[in-house]
């Protein structure tokens, strides 16, 4: 049987550890969730890539390998990140879905057999909206302020799933993937 899902793009802060702000890699902790939920996707075959937003990169507080390294020690099986400010005008930065076509240009993915999961409804739902990915958006981090004073940012979009956080949003997914 073909799987229906190519490929699952998780945030970071927020989403799989921290508190949505930025925490240097060195310093940052997983949610005691979040790890169990990355390895029941790769155990059901579903590529798992971090896709994330770090303008502090470019302000010289972190690097691009310090946050990659970081990944691949979760079992990412890659990384998108934007070490970009709001100001740079990047399209690969969020709300922009130029991490995800790139992603889907180096692992021949059709996006629209991807999902992402993510804290933020007008970033990480605006770009999976843009490419036409699934949408889980988790109530952890930024999930519960994009629900409530935020949701007029991306009031236009409406995510396929709310989860109480990463683990959920993987236990739905995987239950959805199976009765199809």
């Amino acid at each position: 049987m073909k799987r229906n899902i190519e490929a699952v793009f998780i945030d970071r802060d927020g989403t799989i550890g921290g508190n949505g702000h930025f925490i240097h890699p060195n310093h940052f902790e997983l949610f005691p969730y979040a790890q169990p939920a990355i390895d029941m996707l790769k155990l059901n075959h579903i590529k798992v890539f971090a896709f994330t937003n770090q303008h502090r990169i470019s302000r010289g507080e972190a690097t691009l390998e310090e946050f990659k390294a970081q990944f691949r020690a979760y079992g990412f099986d890659d990384s998108y990140v934007c070490p970009h400010g709001v100001n740079d005008h990047c399209d690969y930065r969020k709300p922009q879905a130029g991490m995800l076509i790139q992603a889907a240009e180096d692992h021949q993915l059709e996006l629209s057999r991807c999902v992402v999961i993510g804290d933020v409804g007008e970033t990480d739902m605006l770009a999976a909206h843009q490419v036409g990915a699934m949408m889980i958006l988790v109530r952890t981090g930024w999930g519960e302020g994009s629900l409530g004073p935020f949701r007029d940012k991306w009031i236009e979009t409406e995510p396929d799933y709310i989860a109480k956080d990463l683990l959920e949003a993987v236990e739905w997914l995987l239950q959805t993937e199976a009765m199809k």
